[in-house]
């Protein structure tokens, strides 16, 4: 059985650093960090793309990342109920070739068109004895405005209350060091072969912009009474989903109330992964989970179904310590 950490990937350290760091910025929130600015917060988000940056090298494409780098952000922030109002770029390389970097910047602008924010700029640096040659990597920062009565953070989430999942788009940008571990390393799956489980070749798949919900959320707490977001990233449905609840609030999540896309079932089988740590490492076909009022559920999915959103009831909140439990 391969484990993240096995991988290389620590977890647990990465949620250390976040506790230790907490008093130096105050202002951090679950997803992104606030800005008071009048009535208002600005809201702000930092992030990258990872170790799917290696696929994209494997692939030798690079017109779809950057709609993941941007998407990182702009999700964390509208988690918050903020919407998306700027973004910048950073990408450091071994050497400068500008056609790769103009295809890099163009999945950027193609992610800041999906999520409605204006590409402000950015940097690109050459580090020549950083990164290997022909490798880069990436950095995105974003900001975003959302009315201080506004602010959606968990806090009015009850018992009773039930969980709206989205479909992700596969693997969006989390768990590629571990599962490249198991598909490249361990399988010798070759990234450019179609790969009869997925239906197209592996490295098609695995480079899947990750879906930005921005639009769709934005519609959605206009309309209804969103109680919490969160974003499905690194940590899975566990930990994200645990950020927002009440310190009395427990979420129950049905594992059969959404189908779970091949790409996972495939890591899970190749790698001999435990369920345990596939939902801690992946978002297992859910990337954005949103907390509503039980009346309003069947409005919510059908305004959901209009918008052309795969969406699933996956689970309701219940009395407990502020965890998680998926059955």
């Amino acid at each position: 059985m391969v484990t993240y950490k096995q991988a290389g990937v620590d977890v647990d350290a990465g949620n250390e650093v976040v506790r230790r760091i907490r008093k130096y910025a105050k202002k951090i929130g679950f997803f992104a960090g606030f800005f008071p600015l009048g009535k208002n917060h600005l809201v702000g988000a930092a992030d990258g793309v990872g170790t799917k940056l290696k696929v994209a090298f494997a692939m030798n494409r690079h017109d779809t990342v950057g709609i993941d780098l941007v998407a990182m952000n702009v999700n964390d922030i509208i988690a918050t109920g903020a919407k998306p109002l700027f973004f910048l770029d950073y990408i450091a390389c071994q050497k400068v070739h500008p056609p790769q970097i103009e295809k890099i910047i163009k999945g950027v602008a193609n992610g800041c068109k999906q999520a409605g924010c204006e590409l402000l700029g950015g940097e690109t640096a050459e580090l020549s004895d950083m990164y290997y040659s022909g490798e880069y990597d990436l950095a995105g920062f974003a900001v975003g405005i959302v009315d201080k009565k506004k602010v959606i953070n968990g806090s009015k989430i009850k018992n009773g209350d039930r969980i709206i999942g989205l479909a992700s788009s596969g693997l969006h940008s989390n768990g590629y060091t571990l599962a490249r571990k198991i598909l490249f390393e361990h399988a010798k799956l070759n990234p450019k072969e179609v790969n009869e489980d997925v239906g197209k070749s592996l490295g098609e798949e695995l480079l899947t912009p990750t879906k930005i919900y921005v639009s769709t959320m934005l519609k959605l707490i206009k309309r209804y009474k969103v109680k919490g977001i969160a974003h499905i990233t690194g940590g899975g449905i566990p930990e994200n989903l645990a950020r927002i609840l009440p310190k009395s609030a427990q979420a129950v999540i049905d594992l059969n109330s959404w189908q779970i896309p091949s790409i996972f079932k495939m890591i899970r089988r190749r790698g001999k992964v435990s369920q345990d740590e596939m939902f801690r490492t992946f978002n297992m076909g859910i990337g954005m989970i949103f907390v509503v009022e039980e009346r309003d559920v069947k409005k919510v999915m059908g305004f959901l179904h209009k918008q052309k959103e795969k969406a699933y009831l996956i689970g309701e909140i219940g009395k407990g310590k502020r965890e998680v439990i998926i059955i």
